[in-house]
């Protein structure tokens, strides 16, 4: 399993500051994550990058824009994340990412129906900019506020109606899947989920990992993160990071920190630790 870390510094920074807190694996921004104007790149700036990531070997995400979505019955706001998506994508094959992560987005009670008739066609420009390196990934997500992608059945009908699109992956996060009612922490719970994304999706289509306690409780639908061991899951997030078949992955912390400033060596250190107790 690799270690990593969400990282500020965006594509200048991102990496150095991934190497200062030992981490195997990187998942960076690639424009302010507070707005929607997205920056104009110096080519020597991705250069730079890309000579940076082969001195690391380390595997690169890019987390799209949490503004972003593609459900969105408004049409300034489905053109803008359709667009950002777009540029994302391209930002992210130029810095030869492995994947861009983003969250589908939100009906906001139009209807799943109705949320789907925007997010293929979107899907469909986005998954157009993707080369044989970097693939789209979905995130699953916590299932508040009408957002698509709280279960596997969500995801599937979109993988089908891409036509399972040879690029579009897949990113499970674990407090994700905890506060929308799966029990990751249990063994079996976490057997029987992952051979439904197997049997739905394919779990060759899972390319990352989110590690994330969680600070609100089992199914309550609230996407609040904690540093690990202290939320609600506790030691129990070792069986998520123990499974069989989740090794091998880039697993990306995106916790407070003991400061609130995101995670650090230290959540790392204590990731690494909590994984090697779970599979001893």
């Amino acid at each position: 399993m690799l270690f990593g870390a969400h990282c500020s510094g965006g594509i200048k920074k991102a990496l150095d500051n991934a190497v200062g807190m030992n981490a195997d694996a990187v998942q960076l921004f690639v424009q302010s994550p507070r707005t929607w104007r997205f920056p104009d790149h110096d080519p020597k700036v991705l250069e730079r990058f890309r000579e940076r990531r082969e001195e690391t070997g380390l595997p690169v995400l890019v987390h799209s824009l949490y503004l972003v979505n593609l459900a969105a019955p408004d049409d300034a706001v489905y053109t803008k994340s359709v667009d950002t998506m777009r540029a994302t994508v391209d930002a992210a094959c130029a810095v030869h990412a492995e994947g861009v992560v983003f969250h589908v987005g939100s009906h906001l009670g139009a209807g799943f129906e109705a949320g789907l008739e925007r997010v293929v066609p979107a899907l469909e420009q986005v998954l157009d900019r993707c080369n044989e390196r970097t693939w789209v990934l979905m995130e699953n997500s916590a299932g508040a506020g009408g957002t698509i992608g709280r279960s596997v059945d969500e995801l599937a009908v979109i993988f089908d109606l891409l036509g399972r699109h040879e690029r579009l992956g897949l990113c499970l996060d674990s407090c994700h899947w905890y506060v929308s009612g799966i029990d990751v922490t249990d063994p079996d719970a976490l057997d029987a989920a992952l051979r439904d994304v197997d049997d739905r999706i394919g779990l060759d289509r899972l390319r990352a990992l989110h590690a994330n306690d969680a600070k609100a409780p089992l199914g309550s639908n609230r996407d609040r993160h904690d540093n690990i061991g202290d939320g609600v899951m506790g030691e129990g997030l070792g069986v998520f990071l123990a499974h069989p078949r989740l090794q091998q992955l880039p697993v990306v912390l995106e916790v407070p920190g003991r400061d609130g400033h995101g995670p650090n060596a230290e959540e790392i250190k204590k990731l690494r630790e909590l994984h090697a107790r779970a599979t001893a």
